[in-house]
């Protein structure tokens, strides 16, 4: 049943945005260190931004292992799964690019999320566009959105000030866990 695309076509664009959340895979270069594969949401955290480029806003968190991997070797995939609906899996697999606040083309987030969490937004070049048939994605139902995040950033910005999460990434993220250089201080 799988199907490899030319594009991101409108069809594959409106069933993407009818998906509650994504995923990311990257890999360092060579044989040693960690896969790391992340969950990624809400939905509207990603942009299709032409039919061979998607974007998404990336947030600080306890790790930068994307962030890492693509200063490494910029591959990357995205991949959404049907938790309703008929079952189905794309995969956009390309090269991505990390974009600070300053760059040009994070301008499509600069009103999304709270933006002391803003860490960068992931940029990527899409080289192919395949699905396959998700027989084996379970049938989920959509609760809602856990408040931690929200209530998170308010306390460590309320106990840690402006500069909070600057401390953080400095911590926290600035190697990833293979000893890679992640996020610039």
């Amino acid at each position: 049943m799988g199907k490899v695309f030319d594009a991101i076509d409108d069809k594959l664009a409106a069933w993407i945005g009818r998906q509650r959340m994504f995923f990311v895979g990257t890999a360092p270069s060579g044989d040693g260190g960690h896969v790391n594969v992340s969950p990624k949401g809400p939905i509207e955290s990603l942009r299709i931004l032409d039919p061979h480029t998607v974007a998404y806003q990336d947030v600080i968190g306890s790790g930068a292992e994307t962030i890492a991997h693509l200063r490494d070797n910029g591959r990357i995939c995205v991949m959404f799964c049907a938790f309703d609906g008929p079952p189905r899996i794309l995969r956009l697999h390309g090269t991505g690019e990390v974009c600070a606040p300053d760059d040009p083309r994070f301008g499509p987030f600069e009103e999304a999320g709270e933006p002391a969490a803003q860490r960068s937004i992931i940029h990527v070049d899409v080289e192919r566009v395949a699905d396959s048939c998700g027989y084996n994605v379970p049938l989920m139902e959509v609760v809602g959105r856990r408040p931690h995040r929200e209530l998170s950033v308010a306390k460590r910005l309320r106990t840690g000030g402006p500069e909070a999460y600057v401390k953080y990434m400095a911590e926290k993220n600035s190697v990833s866990i293979d000893g890679l250089p992640a996020v610039e201080a």
